[in-house]
């Protein structure tokens, strides 16, 4: 390889880096969004700002529904709907139980006291009583409920299908 083709590999590497820079340098004038230098510092936006006070105005506008309310308004038909979401690891025979206890006579019943299941420490060292509360705070996320518990369902998010399933459980007696 003679001087002139390694003067012509060198002119076309510094070529592309211009044109790298400068494209750089001209898309940062076109699509800055404010502040000073580079987007350090205080006064960097990342983005252009979306008013959205309306929608939070909205949002605290609407009243919020007590657990008690809920269970007024809940059908055991729509729980057992919601609870099939359950059954691949409850069973709701006397005494039936899968990957977890069976959900017979649930409700009023001593959290983690069912003799035949084998509980994990965190769920037998509980204490209470199985109540519309106690469901309800446990439906919306087990694991923090009762952090080390088996269960590994995600929760209902939903307050109506919460207090659905535990007016259905209600019926299991």
């Amino acid at each position: 390889m003679d001087t002139m083709e390694s003067t012509k590999i060198l002119g076309g590497v510094c070529a592309a880096l211009l044109v790298f820079m400068l494209g750089g340098w001209a898309a940062e004038e076109i699509y800055h969004v404010g502040g000073k230098g580079h987007g350090h510092g205080d006064d960097h936006v990342s983005g252009y700002p979306i008013e959205v006070a309306e929608a939070v105005e909205a949002e605290s506008a609407e009243p919020e529904v007590t657990l008690e309310e809920m269970m007024a308004m809940a059908s055991p038909d729509k729980g057992k709907k919601v609870f099939s979401k359950c059954k691949a690891c409850h069973k709701v025979g006397d005494g039936e139980h899968g990957t977890g206890p069976s959900m017979y006579q649930v409700v009023g019943r001593d959290i983690g006291s069912v003799n035949a299941f084998e509980y994990s420490g965190a769920m037998a060292s509980v204490g209470g009583v199985w109540n519309a509360e106690s469901l309800n705070a446990f439906l919306i996320k087990p694991a923090s409920y009762i952090a080390g518990t088996k269960m590994s369902f995600a929760g209902l998010k939903k307050g109506t299908d919460r207090a659905n399933v535990i007016k259905y459980l209600e019926t299991l007696n």
